[in-house]
């Protein structure tokens, strides 16, 4: 995806927040549509599609923890939290609520910016021409390379942003365990125990979306000192 033609919904209950981070991602190229709650997030999201949704997490009413579930139901569209909680803990618990990124305020813009970019450029091209497509059987599940794109049956499973990354990592090199670290470099994230926890709990809702028993995974295999590995049929 070009990062500069893509459409932001920045939702944030502080008027003042809201009016510096449009005045910001505009100028780097965004089309920027705010909200000032979940409420009101529901409606703008009702009308019009977007690329990206950056979402304070501290906001009255319905948060942006519940929000991010809610919306996980039925939206793939990737999600950035933003909060002053900035523990192990609550990012954890923002990823497990179905975020792809988060990022604990305060922040410098830039920062922002390198994260929405990074989010953005995992996002599948789907203008990119079609050409024969390399299926991976995963029992039930089928998994589209070319597409990016998971099936069940003539559903669609859906992917978060991460998910979809992810999926192209162990596809790429199916029957390698690949080791946490490896996974963090790949997904573009920093170093460290925190970010490896978070490959963690993204691997765990990816083998939800997978396999018919998730705490018995036969397709997204744990590799005892080794990592995770992808074996499909």
């Amino acid at each position: 995806m070009n990062e500069m033609d893509a459409h932001l919904l920045v939702v944030d209950d502080d008027e003042r927040i809201r009016s510096l981070l449009k005045k910001f991602l505009m100028r780097h190229g965004f089309l920027v549509t705010t909200a000032r709650d979940a409420a009101h997030a529901r409606r703008v999201l009702a009308g019009l599609e977007f690329d990206l949704i950056v979402l304070d997490v501290m906001m009255p009413g319905e948060d942006g923890m519940a929000l991010t579930r809610s919306l996980r139901e039925s939206l793939q569209t990737p999600i950035l939290l933003l909060t002053a909680k900035g523990e192990t803990d609550n990012r954890i618990e923002g990823l497990e609520a179905g975020a792809d990124d988060y990022l604990p305020k305060p922040f410098e813009p830039k920062e922002l910016l390198l994260r929405i970019n990074a989010i953005l450029r995992r996002m599948p091209d789907t203008s990119a021409a079609d050409t024969a497509p390399k299926v991976l059987s995963l029992g039930a599940i089928r998994y589209d390379m070319e597409r990016s794109e998971m099936w069940q049956g003539d559903e669609l499973v859906r992917l978060t942003a991460t998910e979809v990354h992810l999926m192209k990592i162990f596809s790429a090199q199916p029957g390698i365990a690949l080791s946490r670290a490896k996974l963090v470099e790949e997904l573009g994230r920093d170093r460290g125990q925190a970010q490896e926890r978070a490959v963690d709990v993204q691997i765990t809702r990816l083998r939800r979306k997978i396999e018919s028993d998730p705490k018995q995974p036969q397709y997204l295999q744990t590799v005892r000192g080794a990592g995770y590995m992808l074996a499909p049929d």
